[in-house]
């Protein structure tokens, strides 16, 4: 009986796969947006896609490059509850922004991360 509930609750686990993101928020001015961005580069994104030449640099805007810190950072750390906040900051999004090039891919899972 064990087994089969085990086998139960992995496929609806991995059945259920809607792309999740973490945004910052519209209305943010620029300088908590930058805090934010700083935080989120020093504490687990990988931030290297919006340096210079990166193929997320582009729209150059602390808006864009704080979606792009905080989604990594809220990936690399497990989608865990509470790490899509940034002391209001931030909050997550059923979709990725709107404006980012076909050059740059925002991940909505660890796995999208190579994270298995």
């Amino acid at each position: 009986m064990v087994p089969l509930v085990c086998l139960l609750l992995f496929l609806a686990m991995t059945g259920h796969s809607s792309a999740t993101y973490c945004l910052c928020n519209d209305g943010v001015g620029d300088q908590a947006l930058q805090t934010t961005l700083d935080y989120a580069c020093g504490n687990g994104a990988d931030c290297s896609a919006i340096q210079q030449n990166g193929a997320c640099y582009n729209p150059n805007t602390v808006k864009d490059h704080c979606n792009y810190a905080v989604n990594s950072y809220f990936q690399n750390k497990g989608q865990v509850t509470g790490s899509c906040d940034f002391a209001g900051t931030a909050s997550v999004s059923a979709n990725p922004p709107t404006n980012i090039p076909s050059t740059c891919t925002y991940p909505s899972s660890m796995t999208q991360l190579g994270i298995p």
